[in-house]
């Protein structure tokens, strides 16, 4: 019999503050978020720029920072808007999941 550690799934609520161009995720006193600003491509698209990640130190090492990447691509896509992955976290993130990568204007999609 071996042992094993199940992770619980990840269950953030995640605010678009649109006042201040940001998705977040309130953990305590404490404020995860991701700037965003919007943007046209080249052909005319609607698109959103992710421009930087943020995690308190206090909460790094949890998956937080993937957790909000991974809604706020899914969420680009919900809303048909291409993406630039400014941010090189996000960039990153896509570059490992392959199934953002027609989505990004730094990738497969035309900016």
């Amino acid at each position: 019999m071996s042992d094993t550690t199940n992770k619980a799934p990840l269950n953030y609520e995640i605010i678009d503050n649109t006042d201040k161009e940001r998705f977040e995720i309130h953990i305590g006193d404490q404020l995860a978020f991701e700037d965003y600003e919007f943007f046209t491509t080249s052909q005319g698209e609607k698109g959103i720029d992710y421009k930087h990640t943020k995690v308190p130190d206090e909460l790094g090492g949890q998956g937080i920072a993937g957790y909000l990447v991974k809604y706020v691509l899914d969420d680009a896509a919900a809303k048909h808007l291409r993406v630039k992955p400014t941010c090189s976290y996000v960039k990153s993130y896509i570059d490992k999941h392959p199934e953002y990568q027609d989505n990004s204007v730094f990738h497969n999609a035309t900016p």
